[in-house]
């Protein structure tokens, strides 16, 4: 049998010591445990995560968006990338007023107060979940309801909004993202630098890609514009678009 003990002090570790002697005692897990029982054989601590802003797991599996995009490019964008700007998030928030609040609402606040630094990592962490929670293995052909008219009344039809999706991607210099906002009853693309989004200018972003070379450099080189048109042809979850409407 398994066995979890609760705590960190000095009894914590007699007990486990203890139960670790019995031979129908297979393991024993304490939470969070100590230097002590670290030690232990058949002991392994559990860490308690106390971190604000935690990255949440992917919708799918790592190899779930390929060809399009590969599981080596979700393991770099996602696993190293996506992770690194939470952790220097939490690193940069703790002690903060930016600790006690919602991640949009650091953003948006972050921004305002011209806190650079928070600013970047958490708008790259509000980002890119939105990013991946907007694709999904094989993806949606074409929006349907109110999404696909509005898409016609903006910019006349499907296509031609595609087409301008990736005009607007290739547009934006260097880094940055290319997003479909809505306005009222209205949309538009947007292009925005680095990390910067809709949220932070008051706007309501309803899809975004990133641009930065990270996400698309080991699957499509430098050519961007065969990157974007490829996650809009065959990966965009246009359910999930449709649901951000207001």
């Amino acid at each position: 049998m398994n066995i979890l003990i609760i705590g960190s002090g000095g009894r914590e570790h007699a007990i486990a010591w203890k139960c670790a002697q019995d031979d129908f005692v297979k393991h024993i897990y304490v939470c969070p445990g100590n230097a002590g029982t670290y030690l232990e054989d058949k002991v392994s601590n559990i860490e308690i995560d106390t971190k604000k802003f935690n990255l949440p797991p992917l919708p799918y599996g790592e190899n779930d968006l390929s060809p399009v995009i590969s599981s080596n490019t979700i393991q770099l964008h996602y696993g190293k990338h996506h992770l690194a700007y939470f952790n220097m998030l939490n690193t940069l928030a703790e002690g903060t007023k930016y600790n006690e609040m919602s991640l949009e609402d650091v953003v948006v606040e972050s921004f305002k107060d011209k806190e650079q630094k928070i600013f970047n990592n958490a708008g790259q962490a509000w980002n890119h979940i939105l990013y991946w929670d907007q694709m999904k293995p094989g993806g949606e052909n074409s929006p349907s309801g109110k999404l696909h008219s509005m898409i016609e009344d903006s910019f006349g039809d499907f296509i031609s909004f595609k087409d301008q999706f990736v005009q607007q991607s290739v547009g934006v210099f260097g880094s940055g993202w290319c997003w479909l906002v809505q306005n009222n009853t209205s949309l538009e693309i947007l292009g925005t630098p680095n990390g910067e989004n809709p949220l932070a200018h008051g706007k309501h972003a309803l899809m975004g890609i990133d641009v930065w070379e990270h996400a698309y450099y080991l699957d499509y080189k430098n050519v961007r514009p065969d990157y974007v048109k490829a996650i809009l042809d065959s990966s965009i979850n246009w359910s999930f678009v449709s649901d951000q409407l207001r």
